[in-house]
């Protein structure tokens, strides 16, 4: 009897830490930061950048659009996009306003908010219905939905104040659960603490449960997911609801903030989080990618903006530099997966 050798299973492989590090989606994100730190500290190191209020100013710009970045890339992971968020920030923190202005709701902030955080859940159930019942690409639902939100809020704000924005609300707004959304903690914003609060709970619910599962297969093939008991309808809808209220929790920090709202808030914010996740590791075709890279796509978009500034350098060029990011970012991650998939099959 002939016995045939044994044949070593991949699914058992043992990787080193390289191979490791190299298979994680944040890990391009992760050089990407390096590098454009690296670049910011010698360029304008002296001028305030390193400083304590330039690193707070940074991380603020980074939070506003790093909270929805989460939750944008989960909804990539899911095989989905929202272009819509924009202008549901825009639209929310007119809601908002509006409830709680003196003049027109005079609603408590409390009550406001939730009805707020309400309409937002309505809207991106909206949004997950028209992709599942049409089969039309969400790319095409949430861009129709971006200008009939932009254009509706438009419409009937100025049809109720005769302008785009709701003033006047400064001491409705500046109580003590307004100042949980603007205030600051050992002198940190509180977007800040919001995106790094949701950033950790999110990766965890991504990596470490059932429902994380659910986002990786329904991305990488729904069909499939499907067929083994995955409620795809369900986790679809429930990541578009999740993307638009936390457009509507940036739309809270800014009214809160202001003491006001603006239909125009929010504007290229859609651009900013789908670059921010492509940038940190998120796969445009779903399936693959990473709360945490998203977030730290986040940080080098605020980094890079606010950076320009301290270099004296037209802030125009932040798109240029932006644009290519995401090409670098693309082409970056691409390789350092294929190289990782090929240290697979070699072993």
């Amino acid at each position: 009897m002939t016995i045939q050798p044994a044949t070593r299973d991949e699914r058992l492989q043992t990787l080193s830490p390289w191979q490791r590090l190299l298979a994680r989606p944040e890990f391009g994100a992760l050089a990407g930061l390096l590098l454009v730190f690296l670049i910011f500290t010698a360029a304008a190191g002296g001028s305030g950048f390193l400083s304590l209020s330039g690193t707070v100013n940074y991380l603020e710009v980074a939070a506003q659009v790093g909270i929805v970045s989460v939750f944008v890339g989960l909804l990539m992971i899911g095989g989905e996009f929202d272009l819509s968020v924009g202008s549901m920030l825009g639209v929310a923190g007119i809601v908002l306003a509006l409830l709680v202005h003196p003049d027109y709701g005079h609603l408590p902030l409390a009550l406001a908010i939730l009805i707020t955080f309400a309409v937002a859940a309505a809207i991106g159930w909206l949004n997950g219905w028209l992709v599942l019942k049409t089969g039309l690409p969400s790319f095409i639902v949430t861009l129709a939905m971006l200008f009939i939100l932009r254009g509706g809020a438009l419409g009937f704000t100025k049809l109720i104040t005769n302008l785009t924005l709701v003033q006047g609300i400064g001491d409705q707004v500046n109580t003590p659960l307004g100042r949980l959304f603007s205030g600051d903690l050992f002198g940190v914003p509180a977007s800040v603490w919001w995106w790094l609060i949701l950033t950790i709970v999110m990766g965890f619910i991504l990596n470490s449960t059932r429902f994380g599962n659910w986002i990786f297969a329904v991305g990488g093939d729904a069909n499939a997911a499907r067929n083994v008991g995955v409620p795809v309808r369900r986790v679809k809808t429930v990541l578009f609801m999740m993307a638009a209220m936390s457009a509507t929790l940036v739309a809270i920090i800014q009214v809160t903030k202001y003491g006001s709202a603006d239909v125009l808030r929010g504007t290229q914010l859609e651009l900013n989080t789908v670059a921010a996740a492509v940038i940190g590791g998120c796969l445009l075709t779903g399936g693959y990618g990473s709360v945490i890279g998203a977030s730290i796509g986040a940080l080098i978009l605020g980094m890079v903006q606010q950076g320009i500034i301290y270099t004296s350098v037209d802030s125009d060029w932040f798109q240029v530099m932006v644009g290519g990011m995401i090409l670098g970012a693309v082409v970056l991650n691409n390789a350092l997966r294929g190289r990782s998939m090929l240290s697979r099959r070699k072993k």
